[in-house]
């Protein structure tokens, strides 16, 4: 059994990248319209984003994480796993919703470099490691309950993020090792269509998301980036779907690319589930077609 695969397994947590979606009908969430205080419906408790928050694995959604509805507080933990030719990203953490009204998030990234960090002159193995703290508040709508209307769940974020490896940042062109970003994010649970869509617009400097720091020399300002989710369930338990996130481009010796991915999803219970999707990140740091493999798992009530 790889190193990867030990890591995961050990981690004990679990994951669905998408356990948000919608069913094929309203009965497939069990719902009741009345009851908004007792637990958030099946499948709509949030999952945990690379970064930690509450949304899809790529996408910040407007959802708060875990099934407290508006009396209650829910909770997550996740662990997840990027399989790339040239690398590898590992990313943990904890997310806790208060009164489906305000998410805390934080979350430990470790970007592997393997054998490629040789050939980059950084060393076997190097890793760069980011730690994020955030923190989310619902604005306005529910995502779920206001099926009378168009108006989407609206909600506005911050995310602090440190990375540990200044030295190297700097070398490669980076202004800096640590930066705050904001988003507004926007999410609509279409129930008799089986069909969620969730839009957030970012401010950021990061590059690569912040694993090679915050600006650059080509740019140093912080720019409106687009992160988009569509998902159609299946089933009660299964959900397919896509996402995309758009990212700047501020270091002039390698090209950054926008990110994609397909995925499916099982949720097992409320309170287990997995997924995994194909992932397309693109160069990074000079090696292009960063393709492989998104494993997630994800244990929360």
């Amino acid at each position: 059994m790889s190193r990867s695969w030990v890591w995961l397994a050990g981690a004990a947590v679990g994951s669905a990248l998408w356990c948000v979606s919608c069913p094929a009908s309203a009965q497939a969430f069990d719902w009741v319209p009345e009851s908004r205080t007792g637990g958030k419906l099946l499948l709509t408790g949030g999952v945990s984003t690379l970064e930690g928050s509450g949304g899809g694995g790529m996408a910040t959604w407007a959802t708060t994480t875990g099934y407290g509805a508006e009396d209650g507080i829910g909770g997550n933990v996740h662990a997840t796993w990027v399989n790339l030719p040239d690398y590898e990203l590992r990313s943990w953490g904890a997310a806790v919703g208060l009164w489906d009204r305000v998410e805390l998030s934080v979350a430990r990234q470790e970007f592997d470099t393997g054998d490629t960090g040789a050939a980059l002159g950084l060393g076997q193995g190097f890793t760069f490691t980011q730690d994020i703290v955030g923190v989310k508040v619902r604005l306005l709508g529910d995502a779920v309950y206001d099926q009378a209307g168009w108006m989407p769940q609206v909600a506005v974020g911050l995310q602090h993020k440190t990375n540990d490896q200044g030295a190297i940042i700097t070398a490669v062109g980076g202004k800096d090792d640590e930066g705050t970003e904001a988003y507004v994010a926007a999410t609509k649970l279409f129930l008799a269509q089986s069909l969620l869509v969730s839009g957030t617009v970012r401010w950021t400097d990061a590059n690569q998301t912040g694993l090679l720091g915050f600006g650059g020399d080509r740019n140093d300002d912080l720019e409106p980036q687009f992160e988009g989710s569509v998902g159609y369930l299946l089933s009660r338990n299964l959900v397919v779907g896509a996402e995309v996130r758009t990212k700047p481009d501020n270091l002039g010796f390698a090209g950054e690319d926008d990110w994609l991915d397909v995925y499916a999803a099982w949720a097992i219970n409320k309170h287990l589930s997995v997924t995994a999707a194909w992932v397309d990140l693109g160069s990074i740091a000079t090696f292009e077609n960063q393709r492989g493999l998104y494993l997630s798992l994800q244990a929360g009530f």
